[in-house]
């Protein structure tokens, strides 16, 4: 068996949600720090702080476990990353840890810094590091929360996590430079991904979760085509793949199947039906597993 961190928090719907979609239903009650997920392979299940996961995993209480890229590198874990989510603690997508100043500040970037600054954030490795090698002695005050409204009253800079910058703007802050963009990663411990047993189980789980992820927004089209239009269908398909064609028994028709965008559906249809296309079906999928 394989021993799982799960992040609490802002990453907590999006992976509780993602596990029960891969049919690894997370079950717990609010009050419940031990809860369990009905599979064979998996163990001990544990739901935590993001920002202490990649540690956890490092020193070998957990086999696997999802966390932030950004906390990965401001622990110094020394962790696997084998696989990127598509989602973040803000929503869909990659976010940024930014530097930014008040909008009246007379910089506009991260080298016109003065030394000796005052500097909030969350993350102060990874900030402690970055002024460090630009060569600006800076004072480093952690922050638990609301960095962005500590500028300028109590604080000169501050760095943060977004993703678009609004709350940033919102509070009369502007962005002067970035230091990495970070993503939702499943990370393992080292010595369980060597261990070929556990490393089985590990990309199992892995193949099942990014199933759902690529299935995400897709879904089955199928379709029945006069024998005398399929070419003109398929011509009209923005197939992934090429799409499945196969005969019907005993009439000169087709079916025609193929996975397209969620997005492309309700203008696709009516297309496919002015090509010749018959019954056709809109399909959800779980699950795509290449």
């Amino acid at each position: 068996m394989i021993n799982i961190a799960l992040p609490k928090g802002s990453l907590e719907e999006q992976t509780l949600q993602l596990f029960k979609e891969a049919d690894l239903e997370v079950r717990r009650t609010d009050r419940d720090y031990n809860p369990q997920i009905n599979d064979e392979r998996i163990g001990k299940v544990k739901i935590l702080r993001p920002q202490e996961i990649p540690k956890y995993i490092e020193m070998g209480y957990f086999d696997m476990g999802i966390s932030g890229l950004d906390w990965v590198y401001e622990s110094g874990a020394s962790v696997i990353e084998v696989a990127k989510l598509n989602y973040s603690k803000t929503g869909k997508g990659n976010v940024k840890i930014v530097i930014a100043v008040h909008q009246d500040e007379p910089i506009s970037t991260v080298k016109d810094i003065r030394p000796d600054s005052r500097v909030t954030t969350e993350y102060p490795e990874i900030t402690r590091d970055f002024f460090h090698k630009l060569g600006i002695p800076v004072r480093l005050f952690p922050s638990y929360g609301a960095s962005e409204a500590k500028v300028p009253d109590l604080m000169d800079v501050v760095v943060d996590l977004t993703e678009t910058g609004t709350t940033l703007r919102k509070n009369g802050l502007k962005i002067i430079g970035q230091i990495l963009e970070s993503y939702t990663v499943i990370i393992a411990n080292k010595t369980s991904f060597e261990d070929p047993v556990k490393r089985n189980k590990i990309e199992e789980i892995i193949t099942l979760l990014m199933g759902v992820i690529d299935a995400r927004n897709k879904v089955l089209l199928s379709m029945n085509v006069p024998a005398e239009f399929l070419e003109s269908v398929v011509g009209t398909l923005p197939a992934l793949k090429k799409p499945t064609v196969s005969r019907l028994h005993g009439i000169d028709y087709f079916s025609v199947e193929t996975v397209v965008l969620k997005s492309q559906v309700n203008t696709l249809i009516p297309k496919l039906k002015g090509s010749g296309a018959e019954d056709i079906l809109e399909i959800p999928i779980t699950k795509i597993v290449r």
